[in-house]
């Protein structure tokens, strides 16, 4: 039997913006506000001048402000087709990822294998499966990304004074990163601070790839040896800066690339640790440490490294603890 699809009519809506909203551009505004809306909608209406903030026309970019009276014009909406709900089974694991929550935010550790959010081929991901887990959750943003295949903490702001904060924190350096990651061969010397500058290129096949270039951006990862051996090395990883794949790349840059990465890695090396039982990228984010700004809350969470991975470990006879 065929999904159908059926459309409502979304009428004239005229909202007022509150300090909890204030300070995210309109564009994303009106993405969230409008479920199921295409983004080629939202820059139609946008461009029309059918959206206006205190009656007048504004740009894409224009960020809100607290008092602003926004005009949302009727639009017609897709209702999402049934098979685009979580499967139970992903909505359970979701659900039983969460270490930590409070009144402004939650962290999950994050299951390898699912992406952050939908797209790209993914009907959905972890923010669409929290969303359908609390849909009665006034806002629900992702503060920040992890790959599909690396586990661990990701924070998930439950109010838009959270997110902006914690932005603010991330521009800053102020959140203590942790990575625990398995590369190849004896890691020699001690810890290690890597700067090579990382810009994403595309492939001929369309591949994306993140590069070392002069004309990249600044990236800064410091690596610090757990346990070694001469097959493979533990290490744990500080970043003081967020690029895409900054981990992987570094990794591979500084000639060790990381068990399990079948974009950057080491084929033959894959193969052995696959013997091991590893089936996945060991890039697990282990730790999160940072203070609120506003109220001074210290919050450190800790994810545990997952049995697969543990597992892996054991049988290479390598043992951690986490560096302070």
């Amino acid at each position: 039997m065929e999904n159908t699809t059926e459309n409502k009519t979304v009428a004239v809506k005229m909202v007022e913006i509150d300090a909890d909203q204030a300070g995210q551009r309109i564009d994303n505004f009106l993405l969230a506000r409008l479920k199921g809306a295409p983004k080629s909608l939202i820059y139609r209406i946008l461009r029309k001048g059918e959206v206006r903030v205190n009656k007048g026309r504004i740009k894409a970019d224009y960020r809100l402000q607290a008092g602003d009276m926004v005009r949302i014009p009727p639009v017609r909406l897709g209702e999402p087709a049934s098979d685009s709900r979580p499967a139970e089974r992903d909505l359970n694991r979701i659900e039983q990822s969460i270490i930590y929550e409070d009144k402004r935010l939650l962290i999950i550790n994050k299951p390898s294998g699912f992406a952050v959010h939908g797209g790209s081929g993914l009907s959905y991901g972890v923010i669409e499966a929290l969303r359908a887990l609390r849909p009665e959750a006034p806002f629900l943003e992702l503060v920040h990304r992890l790959d599909r295949e690396t586990s661990g903490c990701l924070i998930i702001a439950k109010k838009r004074s959270a997110l902006r904060l914690l932005h603010e924190l991330l521009r800053g350096n102020q959140v203590d990163k942790q990575y625990l990651t398995l590369v190849r061969g004896g890691w020699g010397g001690g810890d290690r601070r890597i700067e090579a500058p990382l810009r994403k290129n595309t492939l001929r096949s369309g591949e994306r790839m993140v590069i070392v270039s002069e004309d990249g951006k600044a990236a800064r990862s410091l690596f610090r040896p757990i346990s070694t051996s001469s097959q493979a090395s533990l290490m744990q990883i500080k970043l003081d800066t967020g690029r895409t794949h900054q981990i992987r790349v570094h990794a591979a840059h500084s000639g060790y690339p990381i068990a399990g990465d079948e974009k950057y890695g080491d084929e033959v090396f894959n193969a052995s640790m696959k013997a091991h039982g590893l089936k996945r990228l060991f890039l697990h984010a282990v730790s999160l440490k940072f203070t609120m700004p506003d109220d001074g809350q210290n919050i450190v969470i800790t994810a545990p490294l997952p049995t697969e991975l543990n597992n892996v470990l054991q049988k290479l006879d390598l043992r951690y603890q986490l560096a302070t």
